[in-house]
């Protein structure tokens, strides 16, 4: 059974919002199905992208990046160390910090899953021009509060 809506004129933004929905259930569905195979989460998908990407980010700075409480970290992390997928490791400047890096397991899952949505980027990037690609990018980052902009700029290693 299909669903859809006579489409009007002034529908163009609804539907790019719905749009939107269905390409983000694409692009997590292949992830969503390998960390269900092993009882995780997208929660925990999130940690090992991020803790991937940048060993031994402080924990401080996760909490930043992933905007959660520490209550909400620390849950995960239980998870994803009873798995021996992360560890932690004392901050040499700072005793009291911690600092988080994937084991070789984890490190080996995260790869697997980045490769998951990469293929996704890649295959959307072969479909579209140089031009049109900065301007999806201009798009996703008009999206960003301005508050926020410089921070996620600055996590994901893009200039201003």
């Amino acid at each position: 059974m299909v669903l859809s809506r006579q489409s009007t004129r002034g529908d163009e933004i609804r539907q790019d919002i719905e749009l939107m929905f269905f390409a983000y259930r694409a692009f997590t569905r292949d992830v969503d199905s390998e960390l269900e195979k092993i009882g995780l989460g997208r929660a925990h998908h999130r940690v090992l992208h991020f803790v991937h990407s940048r060993p031994y980010i402080i924990v401080g700075d996760l909490l930043a990046i992933l905007d959660v409480s520490k209550q909400s970290l620390n849950r995960v992390m239980r998870d994803l160390q009873e798995r021996e997928f992360i560890t932690t490791v004392v901050d040499q400047e700072d005793k009291r910090r911690r600092r988080l890096k994937l084991t070789p397991k984890g490190a080996r899952f995260a790869d697997t899953l980045t490769k998951l949505q990469r293929e996704r980027f890649v295959r959307g990037y072969r479909s579209m021009t140089p031009d049109v690609v900065n301007s999806w990018r201009r798009v996703l980052e008009s999206m960003l509060d301005e508050e926020e902009r410089l921070f996620v700029y600055k996590v994901i290693g893009r200039g201003s």
